[in-house]
Protein backbone atom coordinates (compact mmCIF):
# COMPACT_ATOMS: atom_id res chain seq x y z
CA UNK A 1 0.00 0.00 0.00
CA UNK A 2 1.18 3.30 -0.99
CA UNK A 3 0.16 6.90 1.02
CA UNK A 4 1.65 10.05 -0.49
CA UNK A 5 1.07 13.43 1.25
CA UNK A 6 1.79 16.68 -0.27
CA UNK A 7 1.48 20.03 0.51
CA UNK A 8 -2.26 21.84 0.64
CA UNK A 9 -3.50 25.54 0.68
CA UNK A 10 -4.58 24.47 4.23
CA UNK A 11 -3.01 21.39 5.52
CA UNK A 12 -1.10 18.51 4.28
CA UNK A 13 -3.71 16.32 2.16
CA UNK A 14 -3.35 12.70 1.70
CA UNK A 15 -3.52 11.55 -2.30
CA UNK A 16 -5.48 8.43 -3.70
CA UNK A 17 -2.38 6.43 -5.00
CA UNK A 18 -2.43 5.96 -8.59
CA UNK A 19 0.36 5.90 -11.16
CA UNK A 20 0.65 9.65 -11.88
CA UNK A 21 1.28 10.53 -8.27
CA UNK A 22 4.47 8.50 -8.13
CA UNK A 23 6.05 11.06 -10.13
CA UNK A 24 8.39 14.20 -8.13
CA UNK A 25 5.70 16.59 -7.26
CA UNK A 26 7.57 19.50 -5.91
CA UNK A 27 5.00 19.65 -3.01
CA UNK A 28 5.26 15.79 -2.31
CA UNK A 29 6.52 15.77 1.51
CA UNK A 30 5.65 12.04 2.43
CA UNK A 31 6.05 8.48 0.87
CA UNK A 32 4.79 6.07 3.63
CA UNK A 33 5.24 2.22 2.17
CA UNK A 34 2.96 0.22 4.36
CA UNK A 35 3.03 -3.93 3.31
CA UNK A 36 4.49 -2.30 -0.10
CA UNK A 37 4.36 -5.37 -2.90
CA UNK A 38 7.62 -5.69 -5.51
CA UNK A 39 5.52 -3.84 -7.96
CA UNK A 40 4.97 -1.06 -5.28
CA UNK A 41 8.36 -0.98 -4.19
CA UNK A 42 9.53 -0.95 -7.95
CA UNK A 43 7.50 1.96 -8.81
CA UNK A 44 8.64 4.08 -5.98
CA UNK A 45 12.28 3.34 -7.00
CA UNK A 46 11.75 4.47 -10.28
CA UNK A 47 9.75 7.52 -9.32
CA UNK A 48 12.68 8.94 -6.96
CA UNK A 49 15.72 7.04 -8.48
CA UNK A 50 16.61 4.77 -5.29
CA UNK A 51 17.39 1.53 -4.79
CA UNK A 52 14.63 0.41 -1.44
CA UNK A 53 15.82 -1.67 1.28
CA UNK A 54 14.03 -5.20 1.14
CA UNK A 55 12.40 -6.62 3.99
CA UNK A 56 15.11 -9.25 4.57
CA UNK A 57 17.50 -5.83 3.93
CA UNK A 58 15.50 -4.28 6.83
CA UNK A 59 15.84 -7.14 9.35
CA UNK A 60 19.33 -7.06 9.19
CA UNK A 61 21.01 -6.03 12.45
CA UNK A 62 24.85 -4.68 11.49
CA UNK A 63 25.01 -1.11 11.91
CA UNK A 64 26.44 -0.53 7.79
CA UNK A 65 23.08 -2.20 6.87
CA UNK A 66 20.95 -0.13 8.89
CA UNK A 67 22.75 3.47 8.59
CA UNK A 68 23.94 4.22 5.52
CA UNK A 69 24.16 6.99 2.31
CA UNK A 70 23.70 6.57 -1.32
CA UNK A 71 22.97 8.50 -4.10
CA UNK A 72 22.49 11.35 -1.84
CA UNK A 73 19.94 10.18 0.89
CA UNK A 74 20.39 8.62 4.27
CA UNK A 75 18.74 5.31 4.46
CA UNK A 76 18.17 4.66 8.38
CA UNK A 77 16.19 1.86 10.15
CA UNK A 78 14.76 1.47 13.71
CA UNK A 79 13.08 -1.15 15.50
CA UNK A 80 9.35 0.44 16.94
CA UNK A 81 6.95 -0.06 19.46
CA UNK A 82 3.57 -2.25 18.43
CA UNK A 83 0.76 -3.02 20.40
CA UNK A 84 2.32 -0.85 22.75
CA UNK A 85 -0.71 -1.57 25.39
CA UNK A 86 -0.48 -5.25 25.38
CA UNK A 87 1.59 -6.84 28.20
CA UNK A 88 4.29 -7.72 25.50
CA UNK A 89 4.44 -5.55 22.82
CA UNK A 90 5.23 -6.13 19.63
CA UNK A 91 8.20 -5.13 17.81
CA UNK A 92 9.69 -4.54 13.98
CA UNK A 93 12.04 -2.64 11.68
CA UNK A 94 10.63 0.59 9.87
CA UNK A 95 13.10 2.06 7.21
CA UNK A 96 13.12 6.35 7.20
CA UNK A 97 14.93 7.45 3.71
CA UNK A 98 15.37 11.58 3.65
CA UNK A 99 16.07 12.60 0.56
CA UNK A 100 16.26 16.28 -0.64
CA UNK A 101 12.72 15.90 -1.76
CA UNK A 102 9.79 13.60 0.27
CA UNK A 103 10.45 11.34 3.30
CA UNK A 104 9.98 7.67 2.13
CA UNK A 105 9.14 5.29 5.14
CA UNK A 106 9.18 1.78 4.74
CA UNK A 107 7.36 -0.55 7.26
CA UNK A 108 5.45 -3.93 7.29
CA UNK A 109 3.10 -3.27 10.76
CA UNK A 110 1.09 0.07 11.77
CA UNK A 111 3.23 1.46 14.90
CA UNK A 112 0.82 3.82 16.80
CA UNK A 113 2.92 7.23 15.97
CA UNK A 114 2.06 7.01 12.11
CA UNK A 115 -1.61 7.26 13.20
CA UNK A 116 -0.51 10.13 15.19
CA UNK A 117 1.52 11.71 12.66
CA UNK A 118 -2.14 11.63 10.10
CA UNK A 119 -3.89 12.87 12.44
CA UNK A 120 -0.98 15.94 13.07
CA UNK A 121 -0.90 16.70 9.40
CA UNK A 122 -4.34 17.27 8.82
CA UNK A 123 -4.69 19.34 11.57
CA UNK A 124 -1.20 21.94 11.85
CA UNK A 125 -0.51 23.05 8.39
CA UNK A 126 2.95 24.03 9.96
CA UNK A 127 4.26 20.62 9.84
CA UNK A 128 3.99 20.62 6.17
CA UNK A 129 6.79 21.98 5.82
CA UNK A 130 9.15 19.65 4.07
CA UNK A 131 10.22 16.05 4.66
CA UNK A 132 13.04 16.55 7.06
CA UNK A 133 10.33 18.43 9.06
CA UNK A 134 7.59 15.56 8.25
CA UNK A 135 10.93 13.23 9.96
CA UNK A 136 11.45 15.07 12.70
CA UNK A 137 7.62 15.23 13.96
CA UNK A 138 7.44 11.60 12.94
CA UNK A 139 9.85 10.99 15.12
CA UNK A 140 9.02 12.99 17.92
CA UNK A 141 5.87 11.37 17.91
CA UNK A 142 7.60 7.93 18.19
CA UNK A 143 9.20 8.70 21.38
CA UNK A 144 6.29 10.27 22.98
CA UNK A 145 5.02 6.67 22.44
CA UNK A 146 7.97 5.03 23.57
CA UNK A 147 7.57 7.07 26.57
CA UNK A 148 4.20 6.01 27.01
CA UNK A 149 4.78 2.25 26.12
CA UNK A 150 7.45 2.70 29.27
CA UNK A 151 5.54 4.40 31.79
CA UNK A 152 2.99 1.30 31.15
CA UNK A 153 5.59 -1.08 31.72
CA UNK A 154 6.82 1.02 34.95
CA UNK A 155 3.17 0.60 36.10
CA UNK A 156 3.03 -2.86 35.81
CA UNK A 157 6.29 -3.44 37.48
CA UNK A 158 5.45 -1.36 40.54
CA UNK A 159 2.14 -3.68 40.74
CA UNK A 160 3.74 -6.63 40.81
CA UNK A 161 6.46 -5.02 43.55
CA UNK A 162 3.24 -4.28 45.91
CA UNK A 163 2.30 -8.07 46.02
CA UNK A 164 5.59 -9.34 46.19
CA UNK A 165 6.68 -7.69 49.09
CA UNK A 166 3.20 -7.44 50.97
CA UNK A 167 2.69 -8.59 53.79
CA UNK A 168 0.00 -10.82 53.38
CA UNK A 169 0.47 -12.53 49.61
CA UNK A 170 -2.94 -12.30 47.46
CA UNK A 171 -1.23 -13.47 44.47
CA UNK A 172 1.08 -17.03 44.32
CA UNK A 173 4.33 -16.13 43.28
CA UNK A 174 3.98 -18.34 40.14
CA UNK A 175 1.76 -15.22 38.75
CA UNK A 176 4.28 -12.69 40.11
CA UNK A 177 7.25 -14.08 38.42
CA UNK A 178 5.21 -14.73 35.13
CA UNK A 179 4.43 -10.83 35.17
CA UNK A 180 7.53 -9.88 36.12
CA UNK A 181 9.05 -12.29 33.00
CA UNK A 182 6.58 -10.16 30.52
CA UNK A 183 7.57 -6.79 32.28
CA UNK A 184 11.26 -8.12 31.32
CA UNK A 185 11.10 -8.94 27.86
CA UNK A 186 8.87 -5.43 27.29
CA UNK A 187 11.71 -3.79 29.16
CA UNK A 188 14.24 -5.47 26.73
CA UNK A 189 12.08 -4.77 23.83
CA UNK A 190 11.80 -0.95 24.61
CA UNK A 191 15.53 -0.99 24.94
CA UNK A 192 16.13 -1.96 21.84
CA UNK A 193 13.54 0.62 20.43
CA UNK A 194 14.98 3.27 22.11
CA UNK A 195 18.83 2.35 21.11
CA UNK A 196 18.40 2.18 17.49
CA UNK A 197 16.69 5.34 17.91
CA UNK A 198 19.84 7.16 19.24
CA UNK A 199 22.06 5.65 16.41
CA UNK A 200 19.83 6.82 14.14
CA UNK A 201 19.74 10.46 15.70
CA UNK A 202 23.60 10.93 16.02
CA UNK A 203 23.88 9.41 12.20
CA UNK A 204 21.33 11.95 10.71
CA UNK A 205 23.18 14.49 12.90
CA UNK A 206 26.35 13.87 11.44
CA UNK A 207 25.66 12.71 7.98
CA UNK A 208 22.26 14.74 6.77
CA UNK A 209 22.84 17.91 5.30
CA UNK A 210 18.75 17.98 4.89
CA UNK A 211 18.30 18.73 8.83
CA UNK A 212 20.56 22.18 8.62
CA UNK A 213 18.61 24.71 9.99
CA UNK A 214 19.22 26.32 13.41
CA UNK A 215 15.39 25.22 14.49
CA UNK A 216 15.67 21.62 12.88
CA UNK A 217 18.67 21.02 14.44
CA UNK A 218 17.77 21.59 18.03
CA UNK A 219 14.89 19.39 17.20
CA UNK A 220 17.27 16.61 16.38
CA UNK A 221 19.37 17.07 19.39
CA UNK A 222 16.46 17.55 21.78
CA UNK A 223 15.00 14.24 20.22
CA UNK A 224 18.48 12.57 21.13
CA UNK A 225 18.40 13.46 24.79
CA UNK A 226 14.99 12.42 25.16
CA UNK A 227 15.38 9.43 23.64
CA UNK A 228 18.80 9.04 25.97
CA UNK A 229 17.04 10.58 28.90
CA UNK A 230 14.58 7.08 28.07
CA UNK A 231 17.42 4.93 28.28
CA UNK A 232 18.67 5.56 31.57
CA UNK A 233 15.13 5.43 32.90
CA UNK A 234 14.31 2.30 31.23
CA UNK A 235 17.63 0.54 32.65
CA UNK A 236 16.64 1.56 36.25
CA UNK A 237 13.29 -0.24 35.44
CA UNK A 238 15.08 -3.70 34.28
CA UNK A 239 17.41 -2.63 37.79
CA UNK A 240 13.86 -2.97 39.66
CA UNK A 241 12.83 -5.70 37.66
CA UNK A 242 16.04 -8.05 38.49
CA UNK A 243 16.08 -6.98 42.03
CA UNK A 244 12.10 -7.92 41.91
CA UNK A 245 12.67 -11.39 40.60
CA UNK A 246 15.38 -11.87 42.94
CA UNK A 247 13.22 -10.78 45.97
CA UNK A 248 10.57 -12.84 44.52
CA UNK A 249 12.92 -15.89 44.47
CA UNK A 250 13.99 -15.49 47.72
CA UNK A 251 11.15 -15.61 49.55
CA UNK A 252 10.44 -18.68 47.59
CA UNK A 253 13.25 -20.06 49.50
CA UNK A 254 12.58 -18.75 52.73
CA UNK A 255 8.63 -20.31 52.55
CA UNK A 256 10.15 -23.86 51.32
CA UNK A 257 12.69 -23.57 54.21
CA UNK A 258 10.10 -22.78 56.04
CA UNK A 259 7.79 -25.72 55.52
CA UNK A 260 11.08 -27.83 55.57
CA UNK A 261 11.81 -26.65 58.97
CA UNK A 262 8.51 -27.19 60.62
CA UNK A 263 8.17 -30.87 59.45
CA UNK A 264 12.26 -31.40 60.63
CA UNK A 265 10.89 -30.11 64.08
CA UNK A 266 7.68 -31.91 64.22
CA UNK A 267 9.68 -35.15 63.01
CA UNK A 268 12.43 -34.48 65.87
CA UNK A 269 9.80 -33.59 68.51
CA UNK A 270 8.14 -36.69 67.71
CA UNK A 271 10.97 -38.79 67.72
CA UNK A 272 11.09 -39.51 71.73
CA UNK A 273 8.03 -40.12 72.28
CA UNK A 274 7.94 -42.47 69.56
CA UNK A 275 11.44 -44.35 71.11
CA UNK A 276 8.81 -44.22 74.60
CA UNK A 277 6.01 -46.22 72.63
CA UNK A 278 8.13 -48.75 71.29
CA UNK A 279 9.72 -49.48 73.82
CA UNK A 280 6.25 -50.37 75.44
CA UNK A 281 4.95 -52.48 72.44
CA UNK A 282 7.60 -55.10 73.05
CA UNK A 283 6.59 -58.25 73.81
CA UNK A 284 8.71 -59.63 76.21
CA UNK A 285 7.03 -61.39 79.51
CA UNK A 286 9.02 -59.42 82.27
CA UNK A 287 8.59 -56.05 81.53
CA UNK A 288 7.42 -54.79 85.76
CA UNK A 289 5.84 -51.70 84.14
CA UNK A 290 3.45 -53.10 83.08
CA UNK A 291 1.08 -54.64 85.37
CA UNK A 292 0.94 -51.68 87.25
CA UNK A 293 -1.72 -49.39 87.75
CA UNK A 294 -0.10 -46.19 87.49
CA UNK A 295 2.02 -47.79 84.31
CA UNK A 296 -0.08 -46.42 81.44
CA UNK A 297 -0.14 -43.06 82.59
CA UNK A 298 3.60 -42.70 83.53
CA UNK A 299 3.77 -43.70 79.94
CA UNK A 300 1.59 -40.80 78.50
CA UNK A 301 3.22 -38.12 80.54
CA UNK A 302 6.76 -39.24 79.72
CA UNK A 303 6.01 -39.28 76.27
CA UNK A 304 4.16 -35.60 76.83
CA UNK A 305 8.05 -34.81 78.66
CA UNK A 306 9.80 -36.13 75.58
CA UNK A 307 7.94 -33.89 73.30
CA UNK A 308 8.04 -30.62 74.86
CA UNK A 309 11.36 -30.63 76.35
CA UNK A 310 13.10 -30.13 72.25
CA UNK A 311 10.48 -28.08 71.60
CA UNK A 312 11.24 -25.51 74.67
CA UNK A 313 14.77 -26.18 74.21
CA UNK A 314 14.20 -24.87 70.09
CA UNK A 315 11.79 -22.45 71.50
CA UNK A 316 14.83 -20.91 73.33
CA UNK A 317 17.54 -21.27 71.24
CA UNK A 318 15.32 -19.39 68.39
CA UNK A 319 15.08 -22.31 66.44
CA UNK A 320 10.84 -21.53 66.17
Amino acid sequence: MIRLYRRGSQACELLPPSPQDLRLDPDLLWIDLLSPTRDEELAIERAVNLALPTREEMSELEASSRLYREDGASFVTADLIARGDEDIPAIGPVTFVLTSGPLITIRYFNPRPFSIMDDKLSREPNLCGSGADVFLNLMEAVIDRASDVLSHNVEKVEAVAGHVFADKKSVGFEKLIAKLGRAHIANARIEQSLAGLSRVFAFVALNDRLVKDKEAREHLKSLARDAQSLIVHNQSVAAGINFQLSAALGLINIEQSSIIKIFSVAAVAFMPPTLIASIYGMNFDHMPELPQVWGYPAALVAMVVAAVLPLAWFKKKGWL
